[in-house]
């Protein structure tokens, strides 16, 4: 999932003057006094990897040319205001070191970067000032203390990878569903629970990582992915048991009503009912059973359905009807049931890698 830095770490070896190499020196902090000005301003690719820093140098804003940054595996505590002067930054590798939500500087989300990657470090929250970067193409926050991802996600709509893994992350918040162009979406070894049925509006998503959370079904609509080439579920309860659960609440009235207008196709115009009626008629599911024209609102059965991938694994998806009459007739077979027209037309080639063992 390095793609953003690999190609960084290629361009600062063939960029010569561009580059300041300072890793593995055992260096405290950084001395800029022996450095030309005509160095420091040429300066675009900065390494300070490996060393023994609790800070970020103030020092480093004079390479103001500076489009690459690596200060992974230090001791740093704290991100110093001068990093803000660097408006040409595109890639900060900040790996492996003990930065928290209290590290950064308040005008950090004033930066123009491209590729952030935090993993390794002690934030039990991600920044808001992370959340105003719009260019971010790439965020890593892998192996951190996450609890949650902020609603603020939506915002960074540009992001293609989004590295969550290895936080302890119990849901997924259904703004993620916002992001146009997120192509990896990594959420392994978290404590995640469900998956949003929002996330079918990931149009450009190819890969999904889910492996080693407590996932027990899939929402139904996850088979709208057309684009997702992989699929990881290993070391989730849904791979190695089945659960099953049905749950309805009756019916309102006014859901009453509204099954009865849409299902016998009843004609209503604006100048018959109120605004808010008329939104509420919009608002109806056709029931997904093919062998049924009923409707639903607010009130359905859920009922966890096998389906076939690939022609080799069954995966628990999440399966909504209209009301619990509204069932395929039962068989000898418990996975059998599963089966419908709808759901066994779905094409194998939807999903290249299913990933559960």
């Amino acid at each position: 999932m390095e793609i953003h830095e690999g190609a960084a770490a290629a361009a600062a070896a063939a960029a010569g003057d561009s580059v300041l190499d300072f890793s593995r020196l055992n260096l405290n902090t950084l001395s800029v006094d022996t450095i030309s000005d005509e160095r420091k301003r040429d300066t675009k690719q900065l390494y300070l990897n490996y060393n023994r820093l609790t800070s970020l140098p103030s020092s480093v804003s004079l390479f103001c040319s500076l489009e690459f940054l690596d200060i992974s595996n230090n001791g740093l505590s704290a991100i110093c205001e001068g990093i803000t002067k660097l408006t040409r930054l595109k890639t900060l590798i900040a790996k492996n070191n003990r930065l928290d939500e209290f590290s950064l500087p308040k005008d950090f989300g004033s930066l123009q970067l491209e590729v952030l990657n935090f993993s390794g470090n002690r934030f039990v929250e991600i920044p808001l000032q992370c959340m105003k970067l719009l260019r971010l193409q790439s965020l890593s926050v892998g192996g951190n203390r996450l609890r949650s991802i902020p609603a603020e996600i939506e915002n960074l709509t540009s992001l293609e990878l989004l590295y969550l893994g290895g936080n302890l992350i119990t849901a997924i918040p259904p703004e993620v569903a916002n992001l146009p162009y997120l192509s990896y979406l990594v959420l392994c070894d978290n404590r995640i629970q469900s998956v949003p049925p929002q996330l079918t509006k990931l149009y450009s998503l190819r890969s999904l990582s889910l492996h080693n959370n407590l996932l027990t079904y899939l929402p139904r609509e996850i088979l709208c992915l057309v684009h997702l080439q992989e699929l990881s579920l290993r070391g989730n309860p849904l791979v190695v048991r089945f659960v099953k659960e049905m749950t309805y609440d009756p019916p309102s009235l006014l859901e009453l009503a509204g099954r009865t207008v849409k299902s016998r196709n009843i004609p209503y115009y604006p100048r018959d009912l109120p605004s808010n009626l008329l939104y509420y008629l919009d608002l109806a599911s056709k029931c997904p059973n093919p062998k049924c024209a009923g409707v639903y609102f607010d009130s359905c059965v859920r009922q966890i359905k096998f389906v076939d991938f690939c022609g080799k694994y069954r995966l628990p998806l999440m399966h909504y009807l209209c009301s619990p009459e509204c069932t395929s007739p039962c068989s000898s077979n418990p996975q059998s049931d599963a089966d419908s027209e709808d759901e066994s037309s779905v094409p194998a080639y939807r999903l290249q890698r299913v990933l559960l063992g």
